[in-house]
């Protein structure tokens, strides 16, 4: 269902901070063009924090709309509250999007029975599949394997997005839940590693700028060629780190502006542009791994 390459879309913003369909077309038929197996629609990388839910559901359609069928596109629809989050669910479950990424509640540090029941109400909302996403790093509340497996009884989630970058993690996942839960990747930097582990895909912001490389990457560790799939992964692995030496969506605005793929490398505040020297930092990078 959801295997293989999914990227992690930025939402491109005009100079005025208003949504860029133009550049948001463009990103979608780049993608499709460059075999990325997916896209997840208005996720963090997406700065679904700061789009109020008018903008977080049109630019989800549109998404869809521009998608045309040729990929799945998943929409982010996760919040801290769980009110706000069904209700995000229900205003997307017609917009022909192939199911929802939802991620632990942040900032109110939910228990894990807290969380078993959130999750369990957004998915008994809806008919599509639910992907958990867990990303202590920006949520703080760490969502455990054994809560995993008690929420993949849910004939409704059928996945979970890992951003811990912990092989150790995804290896006790696996080990409590069924075969056929979808287990991807969420961290760049490992994601070579957990596919070469039996993880099943990625949802990645790397793959915004080298789409085809991430799904090479993909194909390649579930054709069990890892020696390739590394080799994959090696070519791209500076790109991994240096998207994020400012806070995602930062810096891969910034790549795909300079790259030409949108207009403006705007964000929405608190966000803002990057500083001078990581520009230097990225665009060197870029230019080291042929992308500039």
């Amino acid at each position: 269902m959801f295997k293989g390459s999914f990227v992690a879309l930025v939402t491109p913003m005009d100079q005025n901070g208003d949504i860029d369909y133009v550049g948001l077309k463009k990103l979608v038929e780049f993608h499709i063009q460059n075999g990325s197996h997916g896209l997840v629609s208005v996720g963090t990388t997406g700065e679904s924090a700061t789009l109020p839910f008018e903008e977080h559901i049109e630019v989800v359609k549109k998404t869809v709309e521009y998608a045309q069928n040729a990929i799945p596109v998943i929409a982010g629809s996760g919040a801290n509250s769980t009110a706000e989050a069904i209700f995000l669910s229900e205003q997307l479950a017609n917009t022909g999007i192939a199911g929802f990424l939802s991620v632990v509640p942040y900032y109110n540090k939910p228990q894990q029975k807290g969380m078993i029941a959130h999750f369990e109400a957004i998915a008994d909302a809806t008919d599509l599949p639910v992907l958990l996403y867990n990303v202590p790093g920006r949520t703080v509340a760490d969502m455990l394997p054994e809560t995993v497996a008690e929420l993949a009884k849910h004939k409704n989630i059928v996945g979970l997005k890992d951003a811990t970058g912990d092989i150790q993690r995804l290896k006790q996942t696996q080990s409590l839940v069924p075969d056929d839960f979808l287990l991807l990747s969420g961290d760049d930097v490992s994601s070579c590693e957990f596919l070469c582990h039996g993880g099943h895909g990625v949802i990645s912001v790397t793959a915004n700028l080298v789409p085809a490389k991430i799904a090479q990457m993909c194909e390649a560790a579930a054709a069990k060629e890892f020696d390739h799939a590394h080799k994959i992964n090696d070519s791209v692995a500076a790109l991994h780190q240096a998207l994020f030496i400012e806070s995602n969506p930062v810096l891969p605005k910034w790549a795909l502006y300079k790259m030409g793929l949108i207009n403006s490398a705007n964000l929405r505040l608190p966000l803002i542009l990057p500083e001078l020297q990581t520009k230097n930092e990225i665009e060197e990078v870029m230019r080291a791994t042929g992308i500039l």
